[in-house]
């Protein structure tokens, strides 16, 4: 039965000679897989050159090509190789320059030779416009250097089979690169990359196979294919604390958005799952600007990088949803679909309290759990206490994102000043009296005194509290 997400196995080695002999089955059971596509990662050599990687990709409608040269074979790369990649990259199923980078693991070619050929790479890349598939072994910090040397953020691109530190993925990450994940997330021993997977945001995660090599589990030791990509997803939808179907249309899209395949859907969704949870889009206005919120751009990250969209989700409204575009857009029967219906919305739901209020009791009769996510500054904007309005709702989700006034104040630029921050402690602790369950959460912002944060909330006000990772929406 084939699964009904659909995944993108971003690097696999189609033309190994491991293929040769069963290469038309190995696209059926990817397929059957649920794969939407394949990019097979062509690397140059001198006796074959790149022609049959292209040809490859042109077999099969839904299978896409990377070209260049491995630093394994760099030292035998000349202008022939290059002139050879710069011919093949307009073809309309060259879609990355590379793999290229260094491995110092092997170290088959000379470091100067790796390093001179990696950064005429990222010219290339650069020049033609098309992404890089990044190669780096045992050689984290010169990889690093180069790519901060090049610029290599206004070009794009991801570090494929990533087992490096956190460190180097937080760089990596800053500059807009995306990180890409192999088989060897499943490994019961591979720590490292689990930590790094549960640490960085899934929206700049891609998935891959590297096919012929690294087979997950419970495949591990045969020889790996683009079906068993579905292994990695899994893990990573397990560590992150996600359906397997968010994982698979996260990483899906990532995948379109940073090689430009495949059809880019932009009609914004009024209703979107997120785990075995209901969220309701209903705006996008919010009270404040806050300086973490994923719609306010990076100025470095120009590809890869969709303001508006969470965890697979584009969100952004050309117009703000009616009751009946609401209860038609849950669906029928929601309480027997979802755990919870949330309004959220990527802005502050509260703003439109009236439309909360009947859409809330509409689907509080009909046996649905209600959860609010809010800026806790409703009392503000409607100039009234709105909480004895929301007894229906079962949890109300506030954001502290701070231990005092001004902290918040330089967190989030909020336009109700000195008042904004005593208004949200008081709104939580008034909260109890007509909701059940109240969370204070923190946006877990590097500097942000978590502990100061927490004890506000649980000792003081009486709360519950959650901290919500940074740069990771959803």
């Amino acid at each position: 039965m084939p699964n009904q997400a659909r995944l993108i196995d971003t690097h696999a080695h189609l033309d190994d000679p491991k293929f040769k002999d069963d290469i038309d089955d190995v696209i059926k059971r990817a397929q059957d897989a649920g794969i939407e596509n394949i990019i097979t990662v062509g690397a140059w050599q001198k006796e074959k050159g790149l022609r049959h990687i292209v040809e490859l990709a042109d077999r099969y409608d839904f299978v896409y090509a990377a070209i260049g040269v491995h630093p394994h074979d760099v030292k035998d790369a000349g202008e022939d190789a290059f002139n050879e990649i710069k011919g093949f990259s307009s073809h309309e199923k060259v879609i990355a320059i590379g793999e290229t980078g260094l491995d110092y693991h092997y170290e088959y070619s000379p470091k100067d030779i790796q390093k001179k050929v990696f950064i005429k790479h990222i010219r290339l890349a650069r020049e033609l416009n098309l992404p890089l598939t990044i190669h780096s072994r045992d050689a984290e910090g010169d990889t690093l250097e180069i790519l901060v040397a090049e610029g290599v953020q206004d070009i794009g691109g991801v570090l494929h089979c990533f087992s490096g530190s956190y460190d180097m993925a937080k760089r990596c990450l800053d500059m807009g690169l995306y990180l890409s994940f192999t088989g060897v997330v499943t490994f019961p021993k591979a720590a490292n990359v689990h930590e790094v997977v549960k640490r960085i945001p899934i929206e700049r995660m891609l998935i891959e196979t590297d096919c012929p090599y690294l087979a997950p589990e419970p495949h591990r030791g045969k020889r790996n294919e683009p079906a068993f990509v579905v292994e990695t997803a899994k893990r990573i939808a397990e560590i992150k604390g996600l359906s397997f179907d968010d994982a698979a249309r996260i990483t899906t899209l990532n995948a379109k958005e940073l090689f430009a395949i495949g059809e880019k859907t932009e009609a914004a969704k009024i209703a979107y799952q997120i785990r075995n949870s209901l969220y309701l889009n209903i705006t996008n206005r919010c009270t404040n600007y806050c300086t973490f919120c994923a719609k306010h751009v990076p100025a470095g990250f120009k590809r890869g990088f969709k303001s508006y969209t969470v965890k697979g989700h584009y969100l952004r409204l050309k117009e703000e949803p009616a009751f009946q575009d609401v209860i038609r857009a849950a669906g029928d029967r929601p309480a027997e679909k979802y755990n919870e219906i949330v309004f959220c919305g990527f802005g502050e739901p509260l703003i439109r309290l009236d439309l909360v209020k009947e859409a809330g009791l509409f689907l509080k009769k009909q046996g649905c759990k209600i959860r609010i996510d809010t800026d806790g500054l409703a009392n503000l904007v409607h100039g009234r206490n709105i909480l004895p309005e929301l007894k229906f709702v079962d949890t109300i989700s506030v954001s502290l994102n701070a231990p005092d006034s001004e902290t918040y104040q330089r967190l989030v630029k909020t336009p109700y000043g000195d008042k904004a921050f005593p208004a949200i402690v008081w709104f939580l602790k008034e909260a109890k009296k007509y909701i059940p369950k109240v969370v204070a959460t923190v946006v877990a912002v590097p500097g942000l005194d978590i502990e100061t944060c927490r004890k506000l909330a649980e000792d003081e006000i009486g709360v519950a509290f959650r901290v919500r990772e940074y740069n990771e929406v959803g």
